[in-house]
């Protein structure tokens, strides 16, 4: 009976194997080409995801670093650099939240709303169609049932 499970489980850990180096090489690219793509506006892929984040109806008032930090699933301390670089350039402010002075909320400002609307937008929807080529609507839409799948998953290991 063991040598049933054994070639099953073997078959589905090389299968697991395969899947996440794919996805590691998916989010490498991600990042080297999504930041080509945006690069004349002086954005990296970190950066598109910070003012995307933001762009969103939710963090119109402003959003805490905790929040952002836990919407995009990164370090407080990973995020801090790209928050710096984003409130150099003009794109974001930082500023005390009224109702808890010592909580501090991250606003998009009117110069980094515009780069995200006129500038970034178009670039990162013609990115989307180069890199979905070939990809149906049912094809996106499996991918993403997928990937939200694996991604529940693996939050429940970060908070397990």
């Amino acid at each position: 009976m063991d040598s049933q499970i054994k070639p099953v489980n073997v078959t589905r850990m090389e299968l697991a194997n395969r899947l996440f180096f794919r996805l590691y090489q998916c989010a490498n690219l991600l990042h080297k080409t999504g930041s080509r793509a945006v690069e004349a506006e002086g954005l990296t892929t970190q950066q598109w995801a910070v003012l995307g984040a933001l762009s969103r109806t939710e963090a119109q008032n402003g959003i805490s670093v905790n929040d952002l930090a836990s919407y995009l699933m990164v370090s407080r301390q990973n995020l801090a650099g790209v928050i710096g670089r984003l409130e150099r350039d003009g794109h974001i402010c930082v500023e005390p939240d009224e109702s808890d002075r010592r909580s501090r909320l991250i606003k998009m400002t009117d110069s980094g709303r515009h780069v995200w609307l006129v500038q970034a937008q178009p670039k990162i929807h013609a990115y989307y169609e180069q890199a979905l080529d070939d990809f149906s609507i049912g094809d996106m839409t499996h991918t993403l049932h997928y990937l939200l799948k694996l991604l529940d998953n693996m939050q429940n290991l970060d908070h397990g």
